[in-house]
């Protein structure tokens, strides 16, 4: 395991200032994306994790994103999978299930987000983890619920934006979102439950079980638009729209434009005030449109305006107007951006010499950065550790893992690369 110092910028507690969740014990049995990230929030704030891998390491470590991948280790685990420990087992195994039910009796949590019915069948459903601890706090994240019609569909995040309406309402024809927003809105949800669970206990000393389901976690996306969609009462021709336009339910301008040197984004103003922030003659000849009914017509006009000019005509008007705009960058500009900067949004790891720029959490507390404090670059790198923490004696180590019950993997070198500011 390798440890890191505080960051100059005193990203990290100190000893006498614990982090939120310090003492808290989880055993993660996620997979994907919503499960390891939901975990990971919590580890950040102090939880001690132990992450469950089948003997080869979960899926995540086998499948990257642009198939990339940084020592071996894919950038997919990378950006959801620190600050836990691996433990490596054969769950079909006695011994496997042995090792993870003396880890689930010690434990304050269980976050898994298998389908529904799977970890039953592996020993490690509700009933069995209440009957290891009976306090034990149980969350189960799935695609769809643990009941219901689509209970053992493929629940994955592109597949519930269309389930949830997102992707029809994303664009002039349907548009999935260019990131796994459900997913990670599913683990932000998963993780505010289990805290909650957690101050329940520490004033009833009971247990619960927390559901968090991407389907619902789509809806709750969209709270606005469809809770005003279903109220009056629309067809799904609502839906068609100007493609300048953002959302179907807003007014114009609201959307993205495209100048001749870049792309620009305008919320909400009124006729009156973009004509004269623009300086258009032409806009000023639309200033009567409704901004709602008309909307279409005036996108066309403002698109044609705006294609002839370029951000330097554009920028000092609009904000000297008050116009609400901003200039759409691309992920190549983030790492320059300077608020992004301040708010201190990316780490710098060095892993075997190689440099990966993480995400930080997203919350400062007394405003810090929750502190990286280790990453398991392989499967069951942990094992050995865990299993002695648990009371196995080496020897009872060396028979699970020629039995193969257990794996024990390599720790890689790694480094949180220092700030110069």
């Amino acid at each position: 395991m390798t440890e890191t110092t505080a960051s100059p910028r005193g990203d990290a507690p100190s000893a006498a200032d614990p982090l939120p969740l310090a003492g808290v014990r989880i055993v993660s049995f996620c997979h994907f994306l919503q499960g390891p990230a939901a975990v990971q929030y919590l580890a950040d704030l102090g939880a001690e994790v132990v992450k469950i891998e089948p003997i080869t390491g979960a899926y995540e470590r086998h499948w990257s994103g642009a198939d990339l991948y940084v020592d071996e280790t894919s950038v997919f685990f990378l950006s959801a999978n620190r600050n836990s420990r691996s433990l490596a087992v054969d769950l079909k195994t006695q011994e496997g299930k042995d090792v993870v039910a003396t880890l689930i009796a010690g434990a304050d949590v269980v976050v898994q987000n298998y389908r529904p019915g799977v970890l039953e069948r592996l020993g490690f459903g509700l009933d069995d983890c209440k009957a290891l601890r009976a306090n034990i706090i149980y969350a189960a994240a799935t695609g769809y619920g643990s009941s219901g019609p689509l209970v053992s569909k493929p629940g994955q995040d592109l597949l519930v934006q269309a389930r949830c309406g997102l992707a029809a309402a994303t664009g002039s024809s349907p548009t999935p979102v260019g990131g796994a927003v459900i997913d990670q809105h599913g683990a932000a949800l998963l993780a505010m439950g289990v805290l909650a669970a957690l101050v329940k206990r520490a004033a009833t000393g009971k247990g619960g079980l927390i559901e968090v389901s991407l389907l619902n976690a789509g809806i709750d996306l969209q709270m606005e638009g469809i809770t005003s969609f279903l109220t009056g009462g629309f067809g799904k021709d609502r839906f068609a729209r100007h493609p300048r336009l953002a959302t179907w339910l807003h007014e114009a301008p609201y959307g993205s434009y495209q100048l001749t040197d870049c792309s620009i984004v305008i919320a909400l103003t009124d006729a009156v005030t973009l004509a004269e922030a623009l300086d258009s003659e032409v806009l000023r000849q639309v200033v009567h449109l409704d901004l709602y009914k008309a909307r279409d017509r005036y996108a066309q006009v403002l698109e044609d305006v705006l294609a002839t000019l370029s951000y330097e005509d554009v920028a000092a008007g609009l904000d000297r107007h008050g116009v609400w705009f901003a200039k759409v960058q691309t992920y190549a500009d983030l790492a320059s951006d300077p608020q992004l900067q301040h708010n201190q949004v990316f780490r710098a790891v060095e892993i075997n010499g190689a440099e990966v720029t993480l995400v930080n959490h997203p919350v400062r507390y007394d405003g810090a950065v929750p502190p990286l404090r280790r990453f398991a670059l392989r499967p069951g790198q942990d094992t050995k550790e865990i299993l002695l923490e648990l009371g196995y004696s080496d020897t009872d180590i060396e028979t699970f893992a020629s039995n193969k019950s257990i794996a024990i993997g390599e720790t890689r070198p790694w480094s949180e690369k220092q700030s110069k500011d």
